[in-house]
């Protein structure tokens, strides 16, 4: 029987971080193989030289999967995504003198709230995944000395970028009202789509190893109740709302859409930096 996943050492100087997460997994820890040879597991997470990954195994499989700053599409929406002009930064209510500080409930790898710090807001990140969790962290890390030695605007940024290894749920019904956030940020993993051809085969792999958040609906509540300003939430364009509930407005794109609830009017002049 083929089991789901292992954590894969191909570099033995990280095994003890990836012995930490096979014990958190209660998964096998395997040492100095080839993911596309391995037969047992139909997924594994990769500590190498790299960098730490989630990938599937076989010989036709996919690329790996990585939280990446420094290169590839998200770097390229950092220098040439349209600033303030973006759904997600009118959605967050950032404009001169107003930048939220925003709190990522369901972080994933960090893609929106690395925008989101791009564009001046100080951005906390939830993600209670085990598996995205080392991922992530390992990918703000890479970053981090990366943009020290080459990118000082880069490096600036991610200062701006805090993860904290929590669920969201604990961690919002924990919140002191002094520490509420301006802006929740919600982006709950997707419904399956009914084509596949419209998810590419990595996020599909993603999805099928981390699952989807069976929650999100209960999520919504607390987040409005934890939230100084606004509670947005990202959804497929023609998905239903997150828990039946109304938003005051939206936002709508191509393929998705930002569900914008408001508890009160963000201030002209807001910075949490």
């Amino acid at each position: 029987m083929i089991q789901s996943i292992a954590v894969l050492v191909e570099d033995l100087s990280l095994r003890s971080e990836a012995e930490l997460l096979a014990v958190k997994l209660q998964t096998p820890l395997l040492l100095e193989q080839s993911s596309a040879e391995i037969t047992d597991y139909e997924f594994v997470v990769v500590f190498n030289e790299t960098g730490i990954a989630l990938q599937q195994t076989g010989r036709k499989a996919p690329g790996p999967i990585r939280a990446e700053f420094t290169e590839g599409a998200v770097d390229h929406r950092r220098k040439f995504g349209g600033g303030k002009g973006q759904m997600i930064a009118k959605a967050a209510g950032i404009k001169a003198g107003c930048y939220p500080h925003v709190l990522d409930a369901t972080a994933g790898l960090g893609k929106d709230s690395f925008v989101l710090a791009s564009l001046g807001c100080k951005v906390t990140m939830l993600e209670r995944s085990p598996i995205v969790q080392a991922i992530l962290s390992d990918g703000l890390a890479r970053a981090l000395d990366f943009a020290r030695a080459h990118d000082v605007e880069l490096f600036s940024l991610l200062q701006q970028m805090t993860l904290v290894t929590q669920d969201s749920n604990e961690y919002l019904s924990a919140l002191d009202s002094a520490a509420f956030p301006d802006v929740i940020y919600l982006d709950p993993m997707f419904p399956e789509r009914q084509k596949s051809a419209d998810v590419k085969k990595e996020m599909a792999a993603f999805h099928s190893i981390v699952g989807k958040d069976d929650d999100a609906d209960s999520l919504l509540p607390l987040a409005l109740a934890r939230v100084n300003y606004r509670v947005i939430v990202k959804r497929p364009r023609k998905a239903p709302f997150l828990n039946n509930q109304t938003p005051s407005y939206q936002l709508e794109g191509k393929s998705s859409r930002y569900d914008i609830y408001t508890i009160k009017k963000l201030p002209e002049q807001l910075n949490n930096n």
